[in-house]
This record gives structure tokens, C-alpha cells and sequence, in this order.
């Protein structure tokens, strides 16, 4: 006499080592996204204002000791004038980020520097301003 055993499939998944994998992602991500971080500290002053557009845009930097960088590559004021020069006749967007302690002379004279080049459209970038309340 034979005897007829049912087996059944397993409908339960094991999602422990699921969670673990993802865990462990978690926090690799969290440990490495601000080393991905690219670009030139500058202590930017805090103001009220709008988000920049996602667009491609030249970046100005003038650091604390008035050195300069153009689209975070250190250049001269000569060599900035002349490639502002060059490029103005595209109009592009050009931003300018300068440290808050960078001399407020020292600011309008590249402000000065990129308008005498021909560039038009000159925009300042801040931090956004924390409000607490």
C-alpha cells in the first residue's frame, strides 16, 4: 500500500538577510556621501534669496586671502579677464562666491573686473539665511 505525502511549497520568505544587506548599505552610503563632495571651501556671508537654476554656469571664487578660482581651478586676474573676455560674446551666467571676511573692496573690484569684460549677467552666491522659529 502506498502512501501519498503532500508536499507543500514554502511561501514564507526570509527577509532577515534581506534587512542586513540593506543596513549595512545604509550605512556605507551615509559614511561616504559627504566624502563625495567636491570643490573649494569658501565661508559664504548668509541672505534671504531664491534657488540658482540647475543650469551649466561659470563659477567665480574669491577666497579669504584673494586668491582666485575660476569653475574651481586657481587662475590669475589676467588669465580670468581674458577668458571672461573670450566667452562673452555667449552671455553666459557668471556667479560670484567671495568669502564673507574677503575685503568689500577687493569684491566690487572683480565685480568691476567681469562687468569691464563684458560680461552682463553677474549673479553673487550666499548660504541661505536659518531662521529659527
Amino acid at each position: 500500500m502506498k502512501i501519498k505525502r503532500h508536499r507543500t511549497a514554502l511561501s514564507e520568505i526570509n527577509v532577515t538577510p534581506l534587512v542586513d544587506v540593506m543596513l549595512v548599505l545604509l550605512i556605507i552610503f551615509m559614511v561616504t556621501a559627504p566624502l563625495m563632495q567636491q570643490g573649494i571651501d569658501v565661508n559664504l556671508p548668509r541672505a534671504k534669496g531664491k534657488d540658482l537654476p540647475p543650469e551649466e554656469r561659470l563659477t567665480i571664487v574669491i577666497k579669504k586671502g584673494g586668491s582666485l578660482f575660476m569653475n574651481d581651478q586657481p587662475t590669475s586676474k589676467s588669465d580670468m579677464m581674458g577668458k571672461l573676455t573670450a566667452i562673452s560674446k555667449r552671455n553666459p551666467n557668471v556667479f560670484l562666491k567671495a568669502d564673507k571676511d574677503v575685503p568689500y573692496g577687493t569684491v566690487i573690484e572683480i565685480m568691476s573686473d567681469i562687468k569691464e569684460a563684458g560680461i552682463e549677467k553677474l549673479g553673487m552666491v550666499t548660504e541661505p539665511k536659518i531662521s529659527l522659529r
